[in-house]
């Protein structure tokens, strides 16, 4: 078997023993319904997680993405009470989020400034505007937003498959096809493996990494907009925290923190790991939130550990 796929099997073979204990322990926990309902939940941030995925296979980071969040759902409900229909709010979002990744990308590029200080600038610049916007939660009152809310695809067993998880696994499946079947995907796990021998072999790092950053900023927009139609408002504290919520699930799935190994497919698993810790305390009834963090914390320190322990098992299998 070839070892690229040994972190994504250890995710979803993870996955599968929280989903299998839930059941063993609580009744109805095993069905269609609680997955359906994890997937929807969750979708805006394993959906941001995809970019943030590209971002760390190349060996950088992005701490600007739940304040993206909170900036599309601000800026497309204050839109929605000017009279925008809401989808030309979405492609308005989707494009300033592009760019603004792009911008991010050149200038860590052609300044040679780290990626966290540049991505943290970001960070405090879209939630300063989100206040500048709007201190208060605005409705998005557009019919439209309601009536995507409420679609979905019956699952066996009484489940749906919501809008939202729709729109995430459509995202999942362009992630797929961008890192494994393009020279764009090629170039980024080439620049997180080695920066220096992917420029010596000709990869364009300049165009690439604006790219990877672009692309980033695309899929936090998109976590914006199905937050924002999802919950049918904009909020200016929205996504607080959900940069660290989306590297956990990049982390919990698979990808190595160095960079060059990963898989986008194990950012879903990683994020519905995460889905399910909380669904099982919420089950459980007697357990307050703050156990979300600590298991949560628990189990990615111990992926940490493992992707340490596969990284010098590999160098050593590339030694001899």
């Amino acid at each position: 078997m070839n070892e690229k796929f040994l972190p994504l099997l250890a995710t979803i073979a993870v996955f599968v023993a929280i989903f299998v204990i839930g059941g063993l322990l609580y009744n109805n926990f095993m069905s269609t319904q609680v997955l359906g309902d994890i997937l929807a939940d969750n979708a805006f941030i394993i959906t941001a997680a995809f970019g943030t995925t590209f971002v760390i296979l190349s060996g950088g980071i992005d701490l600007s993405i739940g304040s993206m969040i909170g900036f599309v759902g601000v800026v497309i409900a204050n839109l929605d009470l000017a009279g925008w229909h809401p989808l030309l709010a979405a492609a308005l979002m989707l494009g300033f989020g592009f760019l603004f990744g792009a911008l991010q990308g050149l200038i860590i590029d052609i300044c040679d400034i780290q990626p966290f200080i540049v991505t943290l600038a970001g960070l405090f610049l879209l939630r300063g505007a989100c206040f500048m916007i709007n201190l208060d939660s605005v409705p998005i009152q557009n019919g439209f937003v309601g009536w995507f809310s409420g679609l979905g695809i019956p699952l066996p067993g009484g489940g749906v498959l919501r809008s939202s998880a729709i729109v995430m696994l459509l995202a999942l499946a362009g992630g797929i096809v961008i890192a494994h079947f393009t020279r764009f995907g090629a170039n980024v796990y080439a620049i997180g493996g080695d920066r220096t021998s992917a420029t010596l072999m000709g990869v364009p790092v300049r165009r690439t990494t604006v790219g990877i950053y672009a692309l980033g900023g695309f899929y936090s927009a998109l976590g914006g907009v199905i937050y924002a139609f999802y919950t049918s408002s904009g909020y200016p504290l929205a996504g607080s925290g959900a940069e660290l919520t989306a590297i956990a699930s990049v982390v919990l799935g698979g990808t190595m923190l160095t960079g060059g190994v990963g898989m986008v497919a194990g950012t879903l698993f990683g994020g519905m790991i995460l889905g399910l810790i909380a669904t099982i305390i919420i089950f459980n009834g007697t357990l307050n939130g703050a156990w979300i963090m600590i298991v949560s914390g628990v189990l990615l320190f111990v992926f940490i550990v493992l992707q340490r322990s596969l990284v010098g098992s590999l160098r050593m299998r590339g030694a001899a």
